[in-house]
């Protein structure tokens, strides 16, 4: 049995939750705070998640574990079986993660949780992620799915990070870095999605129990 580690308002941590559900994979949850400790450094190095506990072993970075996942249950595939197309598919899932959300995520303190980014940095961020908007525009698809017609793995990140992305932008510069794209009506395609939507309803519930594990801080 697989066991997620992570809590429920990580988009990383939803990426993989909606991957297991959408598989029918059984799965535990279990809630583990990036809080330094000890034992979390013993099961992730960085202290960061999701992580997989497998039995005495454990897994981490969501997309390894994903790929980890789709070789180990091969049922209800979330790449092609083309290997281009599902190279193809991973290459979106990069140039979301690396282009897009992990730039966006310097603004993500002011943007979501009452902290301060200089004036430098929120210069510098939009610099960088206007240019690469533009090149997103160039990878994503939106027919239907993000990738083309078929939903995948890509979808599993994108429904959870574009929305940060988007939000994060319009907070700090009052324009979502996104608007070309039709993010907003393709995450509410999504939302139809039973899987989709138990996680998104669960991570609103999760971004409370955030809020108030980090407060106490």
């Amino acid at each position: 049995m697989l066991t997620l580690c992570g809590f429920a308002a990580s988009n990383y941590y939803n990426k993989v939750k909606v991957a297991l559900l959408e598989k029918a994979i059984p799965f535990e949850e279990k809630l583990v705070w990036t809080d330094r400790s000890p034992a979390l450094y013993e099961k992730s190095p960085l202290g960061k998640v999701p992580f997989f506990e497998i039995g005495d072993q454990t897994l981490c970075e969501s997309q390894v574990m994903l790929d980890y996942v789709e070789a180990v249950y091969p049922q209800n595939p979330l790449v092609p079986a083309d290997p281009l197309a599902a190279a193809r598919v991973r290459e979106l899932i990069q140039f979301i993660e690396l282009h897009l959300e992990l730039v966006a995520r310097e603004l993500f303190s002011e943007a979501f949780f009452g902290g301060k980014v200089s004036d430098e940095t929120k210069t510098r961020v939009q610099k960088v992620l206007k240019r690469h908007a533009k090149a997103f525009g160039r990878f994503a698809r939106f027919d239907r799915y993000i990738a083309g017609a078929e939903f995948t793995m890509a979808d599993c990140a994108a429904a959870f990070h574009l929305p940060m992305v988007s939000q994060a932008t319009k907070a700090i510069y009052g324009e979502d870095i996104l608007a070309d794209y039709p993010v907003r009506d393709y995450v509410q395609f999504l939302l139809e999605r039973p899987a989709m939507k138990k996680v998104n309803d669960e991570r609103k519930i999760g971004a409370v129990a955030m809020v108030e594990f980090f407060s106490k801080k």
